[in-house]
């Protein structure tokens, strides 16, 4: 991953972006993109955008760049944002560590580029047949689109590999089951927050959702590391 843009003191504010332009350019990448989930991010000091003599926000490409990736990684990886920071400040600091979470596929870099696939694109990109993917929308592993992303291929990319095994997208029908049953978990812990319908509360929310979907994660690997080692 290329170097992270370091917290250095912001030039004068001509030429920068200002809240609006910056939804107007990342809002198709990030629908849910919101003044106040970046007033969130803000205070989460994940971004550091300068400001005009009267308040305003201004953002620089370095601010877009940083910002891209914290929301990429977010929503490819349902990283906390407290664990990008972490990776983010280690950057700024010359280091060059380990991102967790993303041990199964490449850290994306600082200037993440979202492909988009047509059908027979995905199909070519991950070796995979037509019938695999059929397969695999029948057992709810993948929603049919018109446009696939990254995090689609990676998908089809492993049911190869799993089908090399023997391993079908029919057998792994219960995956989709345990998401839903996490995703009820999730609900029911955003409740609290949810409650309060405001915008500071949603973006709360938003990230609490991430952040609990992480640590599910960390759990389910753990489980299946221990049931691992016991094949060994």
């Amino acid at each position: 991953m290329a170097a992270s843009p370091a917290r250095a003191n912001k030039p004068a504010t001509q030429g920068l972006l200002s809240i609006g332009q910056v939804l107007a350019r990342l809002r198709p990448e990030f629908p849910d993109l919101s003044p106040s989930k970046l007033r969130f991010l803000e205070e989460r000091q994940l971004i550091s955008p300068a400001r005009t003599e009267s308040g305003y926000r201004k953002f620089s490409p370095t601010d877009m760049d940083r910002l891209r990736f914290v929301l990429t990684m977010q929503r490819d990886h349902y990283l906390p944002l407290k664990v990008i920071r972490v990776y983010l400040d280690e950057l700024d600091a010359g280091r060059q560590p380990d991102l967790p979470g993303t041990a199964t596929g490449p850290i994306p870099t600082i200037l993440p580029t979202e492909r988009r696939l047509q059908r027979d694109e995905l199909i070519r990109e991950a070796n995979a047949t037509p019938q695999l993917l059929n397969d695999a929308v029948s057992a709810s592993l993948i929603v049919p689109a018109d446009l696939y992303g990254e995090p689609v291929l990676a998908v089809l990319k492993a049911l190869v590999e799993l089908q090399r095994t023997g391993i079908e997208p029919r057998h792994l029908r219960g995956f989709r089951a345990s998401a839903e049953r996490e995703l009820g978990l999730i609900e029911s812990a955003l409740i609290p927050v949810s409650r309060r319908n405001d915008a500071s509360s949603r973006a709360k929310a938003s990230e609490l959702s991430r952040e609990i979907a992480g640590q599910l994660e960390i759990v389910r690997s753990s489980l299946i590391r221990s049931a691992l080692s016991r094949l060994d």
